[in-house]
């Protein structure tokens, strides 16, 4: 653990530097930073990310010296604002705010005005003239948020206080009581307090201070803030520091306010100050959606001289920072201070254009536009649908809110988190509907299609994390009442249940009623710039999974460099193929097999003209058949009596064959390789039907490329019996056609036996594809198909860090898949190494394939452009880490 624990900024020094986020967090990091290049930032002191993990990590003790570092930086408060904590003639308030190396909204705590007292808000009062209206609502605030967040009270009783208030003094809004009506306010809920705990508020600013560190430390194990980190994929931070801040007031009267504001566009990616402020008001007013805050362009009417040093701060930031950010500033009696300063959160479309953008202004180079300004998951949300024809529903628009998050969204209303979860483990598509989301909606957030609220803002909770995520959401949309307990909404005559359909569209702020039709986004000009970018910096190719000449052109449009699986099987489920197929299952003489794999051949044929077509150029991996016979019969016994009839079979004969195939356990069964070894002639006609649509279009001078992958091998000999088949049908069309084409034979390790012994493989294989969801079953023990009952657990309690068959598993798997490629390559150095299960679109599995040395990864079309980012991005990583050691050696 690092000797120093706190961190004192503030009056234009800093202990700390940006550099230092993962000890002082994204937030205490920043504000270093600010104060050292001269931003007006309030004084403070950060608690380092290593004293939250010692925290966590002893039983809620507090490290050695942490205490008089704390006192330390207190003194640092007092002796630059020349105010004393606890001194009711000339009180020093803080804020605590948490804050992690990676940027999590809303959900670690927050407490504001800490250090008041009932003779501090009298000293408050007199210090501001009088102003007991002020000085008590910074202590109802206060009451508010270290009873609810530091002591558990529950919010609502505050809330129902103050609501009780407000109506015997027949005032509609907080700001409209009166100074008495405050005091008011504030004994209610030091009453609330009593009650709850036992004991009274307390008084002591330090040990007010002591409990609200605790708590934030505690927040970082929140079940929000880890549920929020497990669908992030936010793994190996340590803890959140501490940030302590001398307070500045927005709710002095008509020249303060507060407000969030960024450089750009965070959902269109324009240039322009977008953001929202209040009069009048604390920073938590904007984001609660308590208050409708007003656009951050009118304050520069209300108060010109703070908007234009805003202004100027705003793009000395972005300057400094080299790309958008996501400020937070409070103006007191005029004069400006700025609070926070962070890499905005931004949705696809903005990312991609603030990046092209920024590149034409000279402010970043391509090379950091690519590494930096753009993440994977933007591009994936770019792939997201649109309504398909936006004026058939003029009709149906029941509502109109802010369009806080862009893409369309359809789905079933559900009015809880809870009933969102639920929804999606049984398949269902829902749209959560909230008065106003809070942290701990997160799962149910995550969990629908699209989100809406009646209240809050562009800047809301909301609307944040829908855009970080790349949900569709409508944001205050105000024409609509939610009645939790009758489970429905209203809009004029118009009720909504739970349960019925609607659809939402972030990127116009309209609300639909029923189930509208989507379609596809349109790429556009921004994003091909990018990525041509993008390929200037890839040194690992991205190939697709691809079963359809439409797949494989898609995929090819997006920048696939060629096919990295093409899954036979699937082509035989379409229209009567399948009856060809069950007549070759059904078959009970080899002579009867090879008569319906005759009927096969041409099926199978067309499909790789068509492939190898659209990838006129690139190479194509084409699996044999993988999976158990079984799978192509009916089990239910009318749809086996249909066969029956179809096929001039009794009904008893099918069933009796699908009894013959059933198996205990047909993961582990009749299927791959042992398919091809137990029929020869399977393996025959696949390969016949790959190699003659080679030639032919290589006689029409389609440059093609085959690659024939042998599937679920666990020996060499598997492998070199299938092998031998396959080349002894390729030189039978050959002859026949009296041409050849070049074709490689390698297999697919997906079964830790060939992983192990890849050295032996590699000796006869030419290429190795790692077929990694067969082999994270086989290594974990896991059914891919059943493991959705338990793996969430896993994740929850830290049994697992991540859902293995979501992001590669680097220790186990990986270390397979790494001992595979090392012992393939010491046989055969030109071995080509690839990956083709669903990790070859994750972005952190992606990078683990860099590494590894692979030649490409494989994945589904619409991932390619994602896939394709990762690999851009481990390169420049690696580049960078390889500058960093030179620098040092130098």
């Amino acid at each position: 653990m690092t000797d120093k624990k706190v961190f004192k900024f503030g009056n234009g020094t800093a202990d700390g530097r940006r550099e230092m986020k993962s000890l002082l967090g994204g937030k205490g990091a920043n504000l270093a930073e600010m104060s050292a290049i001269g931003l007006p930032v309030p004084a403070g002191f950060t608690i380092s990310t290593e004293s939250c993990h010692f925290y966590g990590e002893h039983g809620g003790v507090w490290p050695d010296g942490l205490e008089e570092e704390v006192r330390a930086g207190v003194r640092h408060l007092e002796e630059s604002l020349k105010e004393g904590f606890g001194d009711s003639a000339n009180p020093l308030l803080v804020s605590v705010r948490s804050g992690a190396a990676v940027s999590m909204p809303g959900m670690m705590d927050t407490v504001l005005n800490l250090g008041m007292n009932d003779d501090v808000a009298a000293g408050l009062a007199k210090r501001h003239g009088g102003d007991e209206r002020f000085a008590f609502d910074a202590y109802r605030r206060f009451i508010d948020m270290f009873g609810g967040v530091v002591m558990g009270v529950p919010h609502e009783k505050f809330e129902h206080a103050i609501e009780r208030v407000k109506q015997e003094s027949g005032v509609d809004s907080d700001v409209d009581l009166n100074a008495a009506q405050m005091k008011a306010v504030v004994d209610a809920y030091k009453k609330i307090y009593h009650d709850h705990q036992g004991e009274s508020f307390p008084t002591d600013p330090w040990e007010q201070l002591r409990l609200s560190i605790n708590a934030v430390f505690g927040s970082w194990n929140s079940a929000r803030a880890i549920k929020y980190r497990r669908i992030n994929h936010i793994r190996g931070l340590i803890g959140t520091a501490v940030n302590v801040q001398a307070m500045v007031f927005g709710d002095m009267g008509d020249t303060s306010g507060t407000g969030v504001c960024f450089t750009r566009n965070p959902s269109t990616g324009e240039e322009e100050l977008y953001g929202e402020y209040l009069i009048n008001a604390q920073g938590e007013d904007v984001v609660a959606g308590i208050r409708t805050p007003e656009d951050i362009s009118r304050l520069k009417e209300e108060m010109p001289g703070p908007y234009d040093e805003l202004l100027r701060w705003t793009r000395k930031l972005e300057e400094h920072y080299q790309d958008m950010q996501d400020i937070e500033f409070t103006i007191q009696e005029g004069t400006l201070y700025i609070l926070q300063t962070r890499s905005g959160k931004r949705t696809g479309t903005a990312a991609v254009k603030i990046a092209v953008d920024m590149v034409a202004e000279g402010l970043v180079d391509k090379r950091r536009a690519v590494g930096k300004l753009v993440e994977p998951r933007h591009l994936d949300q770019l792939m997201h649908p649109q309504f398909k024809d936006p004026t058939s529903f003029k009709d149906k628009i029941i509502g109109q809110g802010l369009p806080a998050s862009p893409g369309a969204a359809v789905g079933q209303v559900v009015f809880t988190a809870d009933h969102a979860e639920e929804a999606k483990a049984v398949g269902k598509q829902v749209i959560l509907v909230r008065i106003e989301t809070s942290p701990d909606d997160v799962g149910g957030m995550d969990a629908a299609q699209g989100i809406l609220t009646t209240r809050g803002g562009m800047t809301s909770h909301a609307a944040v994390v829908a855009r970080g995520w790349g949900k569709p959401c409508v944001a205050g949309c105000g024409d609509i009442v939610v009645d939790y307990e009758a489970g429905e909404f209203r809009s004029g005559k118009v009720v909504v249940k739970e349960g019925d359909w609607i659809a939402v569209d972030g990127s116009t702020g309209q609300v639909v009623l029923g189930r509208q039709e989507l379609e596809p986004p349109k790429m556009g000009g921004n994003f091909e710039t990018f990525m041509s970018w993008v390929s200037d910096f890839q040194t690992m190719n991205v190939r697709t999974n691809a079963d359809t000449p439409p797949d494989a052109a898609r995929a090819r449009e997006l920048g696939a460099v060629g096919i990295g699986l093409t899954r036979t099987e699937h082509m035989f489920f379409e229209g009567d193929r399948i009856s060809k197929m069950r007549e070759m299952i059904m078959a009970s003489t080899e002579a009867e097999r090879r008569a319906a794999l005759a009927k096969l051949l041409p099926f199978q044929k067309e499909d790789f003209i068509g492939i190898f077509r659209a990838m006129d150029g690139y190479p194509v991996t084409i699996r044999l058949l993988d999976p158990p016979l079984h799978e192509f019969l009916p089990h239910e016994e009318a749809d086996q009596a249909a066969m029956a009839k179809s096929m001039g079979l009794t009904t008893a004969a099918v069933k009796a064959k699908v009894d013959a195939l059933d198996e205990l356990n047909p993961m582990l069964g009749h299927r791959g390789c042992r398919l091809g070894v137990t029929y020869p002639e399977i393996t025959e006609m696949q390969a016949r039907a790959i190699l003659e649509a080679a030639v032919e279009l290589s006689a029409e001078g389609v440059t093609v490329l085959p690659e024939i992958m042998v599937p679920l091998i666990g020996t060499v000999e598997e492998y070199t019996d299938q092998r031998d088949v396959i080349k002894a049908t390729a030189e039978k069309v050959f002859a026949e056609k009296n041409r050849r084409v070049e074709y490689m034979i390698g297999t697919m390790i997906e079964i830790p036996r060939a992983a192990l012994t890849a050295d032996e493989i590699a000796k006869e294989a030419e290429f190795f594809s790692f077929g990694t969801n067969d082999l994270t079953q086989m290594t974990f023990g896991y059914s891919r198909d059943d493991a959705g009952k338990f793996l969430p657990q896993y994740v929850d309690r830290k049994i697992l860090p991540y859902d293995p068959f979501q992001t590669i598993d680097f220790e186990g798997v990986g270390k397979l898949v790494k001992t595979g490629t090392s012992l393939g390559r010491s046989v055969r150095k030109d071995l080509k190494v690839g990956i083709c299960g669903e990790h070859g679109g994750d972005p952190a599995s992606v990078r683990f394939c860099y590494h590894v040395g692979m030649n490409y990864v494989s994945c589904s079309p619409f991932r390619v452009p994602i896939a394709r980012l990762a690999a851009a991005q481990a390169a420049l990583e690696e580049e960078d880490v390889k500058a960093e050691k030179g620098a040092v050696m130098a």
